[in-house]
């Protein structure tokens, strides 16, 4: 099934950035559209997934221990600070 869309550019320089983009790739504006559109709902959904998947571990308790914070602060050179 195809549905259409119409969407507005806020600014020129996006419609020439497109176009231009569309022109190199040999591919149509509507493809490159398609295809960053598929991507940008992918990215949401994925991390919509995370947070939700975060949130239900934090409501059943469970949270990292001191040592596991300690320990992944090391990972990269800081030390984490005492919760006031």
């Amino acid at each position: 099934m195809s549905a259409s869309v119409t969407i507005r550019l806020d600014d020129e320089a996006k419609l020439e950035a497109l176009d231009k983009l569309a022109q190199s790739m040999d591919r149509s504006r509507n493809w490159i559209v398609n295809r960053a559109i598929e991507r940008f709902i992918a990215e949401q959904a994925w991390q919509i997934e995370k947070i939700e998947r975060g949130i239900a571990e934090a409501n059943r308790g469970e949270f990292a221990s001191p040592e596991e914070v300690q320990a992944a602060f090391a990972r990269f050179g800081a030390k984490a600070r005492a919760a006031e």
